[in-house]
């Protein structure tokens, strides 16, 4: 019997999760935050960021429990023909599979593209990757920083003094989880019209050219690679860090209107209208001279009280601060943007329904903690349980390291 669902936006919907690492869980949790019944199948090894510590809690790295909440673990190896009978019954009941195998695994199994389309034709399946399954990389492994530094990222990044520099979050791998969470999304909502599913792929490559926005525009029209400029940025001025009496600010402007405005609100009205000032593209011919003017300025002001008055005055600024003032802020709590079960505790979804609401039902799984409720439900007996593991086709509670 599947079990009760929380009346999530996704409430209903099956996934079977085969992913590892960060791009796929993180996909997953979002569909798991919001009601998807996400049973999260894991090698005998298990997914390796439960490994990617410290900090720990019970031999389960922060890494990994910071995006697999409200799954369920099944430990199955996949590699055994028993195990590719587990999935094969798990997935006559599934809407979504998700996976990130090196392409070509699962053909090498049998269990390829065109096998799972023809047996299970309304299966939406998802697969993250590093660069494909074709071209001169494709099937070579991906990592968020090598994509970073190929795709242009690393080199639009960091200050001449710094040198290329990575972004200090995984944002390619995030944003391919998302992209892939969006996929998903639309391939079910096409399901919903033709009563078919159908294969798609993300790959990091592709998403971080995707996101590499202005830059990628800007080259288009000029044949000019972008330049390392801190915390600048290439096409608006003012939009970057400046150093107030007690800390730094970011302050950020879009428009001509906004400018002469935040002139105002700091006392100097005049640099709106000054003709090197006037305009965006003055302003970025002559950024080192307005960099100059606003941080004689922002010398005799502290950060928060001023960021607080140009915030109401419709201004964009905000301090630079780290994360645990920014968990601790009154608008975090006020938003309820931290959820805690039990020991466990972390960043709330960033969906927000009005009825159909993000909840927090299960704590990130145990390894295989959830293999007898799971095979359970799809009819197997206890003793068919008992002798899965026997064979070591299931998994019991210890990882196979």
């Amino acid at each position: 019997m599947i079990p009760e669902l929380a009346p999530g936006a996704m409430a209903g919907l099956r996934v079977i999760d085969l992913s590892r690492v960060l791009g796929g869980p993180y996909c997953t949790q979002i569909l798991a935050d919001h009601g998807a019944d996400v049973v999260k199948v894991e090698p005998p090894a298990g997914d390796e960021t439960r490994d990617w510590g410290p900090p720990f809690h019970e031999d389960d790295a922060a890494y990994f429990i910071g995006t697999n909440r409200n799954k369920r673990s099944i430990g199955l190896d996949l590699a055994t023909d028993g195990g590719r009978a587990v999935l094969m019954t798990m997935l006559e009941t599934a809407d979504v599979l998700i996976e990130n195998f090196k392409p070509g695994t699962l053909d090498k199994w049998g269990i390829g593209n065109d096998y799972l389309r023809e047996k299970f034709p309304q299966l939406v399946h998802c697969r993250i990757s590093g660069f494909g399954a074709d071209g001169p990389h494709g099937g070579h492994p991906g990592y968020d920083a090598i994509v970073q530094a190929m795709t242009g990222m690393m080199a639009a990044t960091g200050s001449p003094a710094s040198g290329p520099t990575r972004i200090g979050v995984a944002l390619v791998d995030i944003t391919t989880g998302l992209y892939a969470t969006v996929g998903i999304l639309m391939a079910l909502s096409e399901r919903a019209r033709s009563g078919k599913g159908q294969f798609l792929e993300t790959t990091l490559f592709e998403t971080g050219l995707a996101i590499m926005h202005p830059h990628t525009a800007n080259f288009f029209f000029t044949g000019k690679p972008p330049t390392l400029t801190g915390n600048e940025h290439p096409n608006l001025v003012p939009y970057a860090v400046f150093p107030a009496r007690d800390g730094n600010l970011f302050m950020g402007v879009g428009n001509d209107g906004t400018f002469r405005k935040l002139c105002r609100e700091l006392g100097r009205p005049e640099l709106g209208t000054d003709p090197r000032f006037a305009r965006n593209r003055d302003r970025v011919a002559n950024r080192d001279a307005l960099r100059a003017e606003l941080v004689d300025i922002l010398k005799d002001h502290d950060v928060e009280p001023l960021c607080r008055r140009l915030l109401a005055a419709g201004l964009p600024a905000g301090p630079v601060q780290s994360i645990d003032t920014a968990l601790k802020s009154e608008h975090v709590r006020h938003r309820g943007d931290i959820v805690e079960k039990d020991w466990y505790k972390g960043v709330a979804s960033p969906i927000r329904f009005d009825r159909t609401k993000a909840s927090l039902r299960r704590v990130p799984p145990k390894f295989s903690q959830d293999t007898r409720a799971v095979l359970e439900e799809y009819g197997y007996s206890k003793q068919q349980i008992d002798d899965l593991i026997a064979q070591a086709v299931v998994c019991g509670p210890e990882r196979r390291r």
